[in-house]
């Protein structure tokens, strides 16, 4: 049975493990906490570690565990995760396949931001309130938005941690959003109403990442969208269809 190293920060991740059970892959699944472990359903040939890795930690376990092959399912904005992955695979010879779920379609008129940094000085001369809604990762960068512990309402995963480095950071806790998604339209809209949110902001996370959702929830509420580009990718990227075959085709 071959031995895949799977780095599995995404639905795709968890689905992809899900679809290779007992199909000729034994699976050891890396997510970067905790909390992303428990979402994980560890079983007869599935494996699961938790924490992040830097490079020399991934090419440490490529080393020691035997593996013919590695999956990339990590989010498209976890760009250091990403660049890592490859460079340990390059340099332990190892191929490594980038599973990355397709970019969502926008309307003209979206408003767009490079980064989180262009993200927060946009924010500065939009009015009203806001909810992010881009992760706990890049908070300090929103502190420079005027008035944020006003304006700024947040949307992140029940962690601990998380919530605490948010108020730390000097968020409202009465602004702080704790909740684990999918969140579905109505959720959004509801949300975005009774905050009185004027732009919400976002990342492109496709499908599987609820976008399109905020998307159209915005619309309904009377919201600004802003969307925080995906960061560039190498080519050779995969959609999830195509990584399930190839390694269909190469368990034998």
């Amino acid at each position: 049975m071959k031995q895949l190293l799977l780095f599995a920060g995404t639905t795709e991740g968890r689905r992809l493990a899900q679809d290779l059970e007992g199909k000729g892959w034994r699976i050891t699944a890396c997510t970067a906490t905790e909390y992303g472990a428990q979402l994980m359903a560890p079983g007869p040939g599935l494996t699961v570690r938790a924490g992040r890795l830097d490079q020399a930690g991934i090419e440490a376990l490529l080393a020691e565990g035997g593996f013919c092959c590695a999956v990339d399912a990590t989010h498209p904005y976890a760009r250091e995760a990403t660049e890592n992955i490859r460079r340990a695979c390059l340099a332990r010879a190892v191929p490594c396949l980038r599973l990355l779920r397709p970019a969502a379609e926008l309307p003209a008129g979206t408003l767009w931001a490079r980064d989180a940094a262009e993200a927060a000085q946009k924010l500065c001369v939009l009015p009203g309130n806001i909810l992010l809604t881009t992760g706990s990762k890049e908070l300090e960068v929103f502190t420079q938005v005027t008035d944020y512990q006003s304006r700024v309402y947040l949307r992140i995963l029940p962690v601990g941690e998380a919530v605490e480095r948010a108020a730390a950071l000097g968020f409202a806790r009465g602004h702080i959003i704790a909740m684990q998604g999918p969140f579905g339209l109505a959720l959004n809209r509801a949300l975005l109403e009774q905050y009185h949110i004027q732009t919400m902001v976002a990342k492109d996370g496709g499908g599987p990442g609820g976008f399109e959702d905020r998307r159209l929830a915005a619309e309904q509420a009377g919201a600004a969208l802003l969307v925080i580009r995906r960061p560039p990718e190498a080519e050779g990227a995969l959609d999830y269809d195509q990584v399930l075959s190839r390694l269909l085709e190469w368990r034998e």
